[in-house]
């Protein structure tokens, strides 16, 4: 892969990651006392540290992070938040699963992202700054950590609500 697809690659990951953003703020508004809200808190810092290592491999390969890039992920985010309120005005129970389902979407996008950076960091100098077996590892995690309160959040009759919450924050 060329540095500057990698370069895109990357851009398209850090615009995604600002989506992922304001669907926890909007959680954490909305949902705050809640389990939805206890995840917001708690992935909040990850994704943030995530987009400075990001941004830290665009420095590097000397890319910038595009204007129309992240315009498109802003609008992308929006889009998705009105079909979210079309479907449910009320910000009701299918809009905090939608909204949390979108979460562990990025997440596999994110650890995908991961997984290849560390497969082909022996090709790409520039790759081998960064520890991905962390990255991969919380991936791995916040990927659980979502699906449990997707779950938890899709209606009653599902086990563990809160315990498989606390167990997954250990």
């Amino acid at each position: 892969m060329s540095n500057k697809h990698l370069a895109i690659y990357r851009s398209d990951h850090h615009a995604g990651s600002e989506a992922a953003l304001a669907i926890l703020d909007h959680l954490e508004a909305s949902h705050g006392a809640g389990p939805a809200g206890e995840l917001a808190r708690r992935l909040r810092p990850e994704f943030k540290e995530e987009r400075v290592q990001l941004q830290k491999l665009l420095d590097k390969l000397g890319a910038t992070t595009s204007v129309p890039r992240r315009v498109v992920g802003w609008l992308s985010e929006k889009g998705l938040e009105l079909k979210i309120y079309v479907d449910d005005p009320a910000d009701g129970p299918l809009h905090l699963l939608e909204s949390v389902e979108m979460l562990g979407l990025g997440v596999h996008g994110k650890l995908g992202l991961w997984i290849a950076l560390q497969h082909y960091q022996q090709s790409i100098p520039v790759l081998q700054t960064v520890e991905y077996a962390p990255l991969i590892a919380q991936a791995e995690a916040q990927r659980v950590l979502i699906e449990s309160v997707r779950l938890d959040e899709a209606g009653p009759g599902v086990q563990g609500r809160r315990d498989h919450l606390a167990t997954a924050n250990g």
